[in-house]
């Protein structure tokens, strides 16, 4: 009797360990205020640099997948998705260079449909946030792009400096 209450013990925290370790995982917080990437910025963090961390970005959200460093680092399977917007790649599980880009357009439903859900269920509970493209909150012309909606991200900080 006294092993079956230790074992219930034991299964107890374990199911209240492995519940809490699901928690963690449904929210990866920034560890520092996340900031706004050009182009040009995003390449820099493309696996290449030993001491960079390495950095992609999906749907204009730039993920720090340095932890994924076997998938994305240089020569790994993945690496071509770095350093850059790959959201066009990631809705159509596409490692063709045409589709190495952030635009959607003439995607079908199904496509965004995965693009939605690899997002919301792969990087946005995998990956810390550590940035924005500049494309996702400004139009070419620099002003603000109505679609971006700072309430609606809960790791945005305008910050004067990083």
């Amino acid at each position: 009797m006294e092993t079956l209450w230790i074992y219930l013990l034991c299964a107890l925290f374990m199911c209240t360990t492995l519940a809490e370790e699901d928690q963690k995982l449904k929210f990866k917080a920034a560890s520092k205020p996340v900031r706004l990437f050009t182009e040009e910025e995003l390449r820099k963090y493309d696996g290449s640099v030993e001491d960079l961390p390495i950095y992609m970005a999906v749907k204009g959200v730039v993920f720090d997948v340095t932890k994924g460093k076997e998938f994305y680092g240089k020569d790994a399977p993945y690496n071509a998705m770095v350093g850059k917007d790959s959201s066009r790649a990631v809705a159509k599980m596409s490692l063709d260079p045409d589709d190495l880009t952030s635009d959607t357009t003439d995607l079908t439903e199904e496509q965004l449909q995965s693009l939605d859900s690899i997002f919301e269920g792969t990087y946005k509970t995998k990956y810390p946030i550590v940035g924005y493209t500049a494309s996702r909150i400004l139009n070419q012309d620099g002003t603000p792009n109505e679609a971006f909606r700072p309430e609606d991200q809960p790791h945005f900080q305008i910050k004067d400096e990083f």
